[in-house]
């Protein structure tokens, strides 16, 4: 069999052709899932199965190296845009609680399953450790859009916990891994306390890049005027990359590092900001796809059902107890109720990530790492299959869901006719806070509160954020009735009409 590396040039118009129809079947498959109830994932992760050299597609690929390759690009990109879609007023009561699940949950996650697995499988306890560490990390953003698909959401002590755990345990589980594999293939005494060093140094650093990444990411943007407003994503892919590289070359977490990039991002005021923010909910998207098509082709579904019984029996053990220890003892101390700990402890839905990982012990050669790599892929399909598709019940039955709408979001229309909403007139004063600032640097707007017409004389125009405010300037805002008084504050002009209030 060849890798898609070794297909020759003048075959790239079929290669084109069969990326072009996966892509198209994988949106379809998308759209199927909400209606079935099945997750997205896992129609993906099929359709690259059937695509594969053993199903209907005929596709070679059994290229590790690309497929690492690929997923490494992938997860970097899918954990900034989770970072920079992060409400961080939302989550940062849930900062200890996530921080908690993504350290010592992980770890606890990968020694229940060694202790497991070196007592049934036929592996020594640091091969059984390399299997926990593999398959420690949740999918959590997978969860999301299985709930919003199913018209369900989690209240918010839950949804924030599982929100920052999902971008934050993906690097334990990744330094956990990368562990193992060290301690398999280069074993020596002082080991632990090296990798402990180790450890504290790469989160530190990954930490700290990521910070410095995402204040200078903002920064630039809203100071380099770039002549088209396309540049302004290529720009943020630039920041992606070289987050990511630059840290993992010093030393540091890259993976934390660009998810840090995201929040700290997301949760300040930069130009094009919609724009940028939709581009890479778009990114996200493709890369997901790509990463469990390309995992899907890299599977021999004929080597499944020899590892069938064994699979199951570690899927279970982790499903049913390592996840619940792992969160029953990190959230010990947590102020959350029985109910609420079973509910995160059953969406610790496995997704793309363990597969990806398990692809790193096969270049490294670590022994049994064919078996791993099936075992795993085997435990992430049951995962999703069993979890995936009863969360939204289990939420229910727990009663800790509030249900909502599948219906679009509303327009900006439909939220000014809302009993909380104000359509008001603001003039920018001589000695307003506003005056001369461009729309991106009013640092304490409300950001519930939209602008949607500026008059400016005669004229009239939709502003962005590198629109600057003159005084005698006009705003028409929609905003709450709660907000009112700090815009006006910022602008500290009178409001000239508030006749627009809906009741």
């Amino acid at each position: 069999m060849q890798g898609l590396a070794n297909v020759p040039f003048e075959s790239v118009e079929h290669l084109l052709l069969g990326i072009g129809l996966l892509l198209l079947l994988s949106i379809v498959a998308s759209k199927a899932s909400g209606r079935l109830g099945v997750p997205a994932l896992l129609l993906f992760i099929c359709l690259g199965m059937v695509a594969g050299s053993e199903g209907f597609g005929g596709i070679p690929f059994d290229d590790i190296r690309t497929a690492q390759w690929l997923g490494v690009v992938a997860l970097a990109f899918i954990l900034f845009d989770g970072g920079l879609e992060t409400n961080w007023s939302f989550v940062r009561r849930s900062v200890r609680r996530s921080t908690s699940l993504a350290t010592v949950g992980v770890a606890v996650t990968a020694l229940v399953i060694a202790a497991f697995a070196s007592t049934v499988l036929p592996f020594t306890f640091a091969e059984a450790f390399l299997l926990g560490a593999i398959v420690s990390s949740t999918d959590a953003a997978a969860v999301f859009s299985i709930l919003r698909s199913r018209g369900v959401r989690l209240n918010q002590k839950v949804a924030g916990t599982l929100e920052l755990e999902s971008g934050s345990n993906d690097p334990m589980a990744v330094f956990l891994t990368t562990a193992a594999i060290q301690l398999l293939m280069n074993p020596r005494d002082d080991d632990w306390w090296i990798l402990g060093l180790e450890f504290v140094s790469q989160m530190s650093l990954g930490a700290a890049a990521g910070v410095a990444a995402g204040l200078g990411a903002a920064w630039v943007l809203n100071r380099m005027k770039l002549e088209y407003s396309g540049l302004y994503p290529v720009l943020t892919v630039a920041v992606v990359m070289l987050t990511y590289s630059f840290t993992q070359v010093a030393g540091g977490n890259g993976f934390l590092a660009v998810y840090l990039a995201g929040i700290v991002m997301g949760n300040r005021n930069f130009i094009q900001r919609r724009s940028i923010t939709r581009f890479h909910d778009g990114i996200a998207w493709l890369m997901q796809i790509t990463m469990f098509l390309v995992l899907g082709l890299l599977v021999y579904p004929s080597s499944l059902p020899d590892v069938a019984g064994l699979s199951l029996a570690v899927a279970g053990v982790l499903i049913f107890v390592a996840r619940p220890v792992a969160v029953f003892i990190s959230l010990a101390a947590a102020r959350m109720n029985v109910r609420e700990k079973i509910l995160i402890s059953w969406v610790g839905l496995r997704g793309a990530v363990p597969i990806i990982l398990a692809t790193f012990p096969m270049l490294a050669g670590v022994p049994k790492a064919t078996t791993i790599f099936n075992i795993i892929f085997f435990v992430v399909l049951a995962s999703v299959a069993l979890q995936g598709t009863t969360i939204s019940t289990v939420a229910r039955w727990l009663k800790l869901d509030v249900a909502v709408s599948k219906d679009r979001p509303p327009s900006v229309p439909a939220l000014a006719l809302r009993p909380e909403s104000s359509l008001v007139t603001i003039a920018v004063a001589p000695d307003a806070h506003a005056a001369g600032r461009r729309v991106v640097e009013l640092t304490d707007w409300p950001r519930e509160a939209l602008i949607l017409v500026l008059y400016r004389g005669a004229e009239f125009f939709v502003p962005d954020g590198d629109t600057r405010l003159e005084i005698g300037d006009r705003l028409i805002v929609l905003t709450s009735k709660a907000t009112v008084d700090r815009v006006r504050e910022i602008a500290e002009g009178k409001i000239v009409s508030d006749t627009a209030e809906f009741a």
